[in-house]
């Protein structure tokens, strides 16, 4: 073991350095243990955040055609003095549409 101070990462801002370097040797350790807990608390909610915004992305709407991805979203075109609910998604640079139906007046 050196008998120099370890090098603080540069990362860090001089407060927290300076308070670091103030602590005595309990209070840095369960400032270590603290950070390694809230580190890994982090982590989870970044996962679990992650993994759900999967899961709303892979939910497919129950009258989704097997050819249209679950990201496409419903959109509206006027044709002829006529509405039609189309699928609509982005393929690369490309929009893509499927046709769905009609726009009944009675909604």
């Amino acid at each position: 073991m050196s008998y120099e101070p370890p090098t603080p990462p540069a990362s860090l801002p001089t407060e927290i350095v300076n308070t670091l370097n103030e602590s005595d040797p309990e209070r840095l350790r369960d400032v270590a243990s603290y950070a390694e807990a809230l580190a890994e608390h982090k982590e989870r909610e970044a996962r679990l955040e992650e993994s759900a915004d999967q899961e709303e992305v892979e939910e497919r709407p129950d009258d989704l055609p097997d050819d249209v991805p679950a990201k496409a979203t419903i959109t509206i075109k006027e044709i002829n003095d006529n509405r039609y609910y189309y699928w609509q998604w982005r393929d690369g640079e490309k929009i893509r549409s499927k046709y769905k139906g009609p726009v009944n007046p009675d909604e």
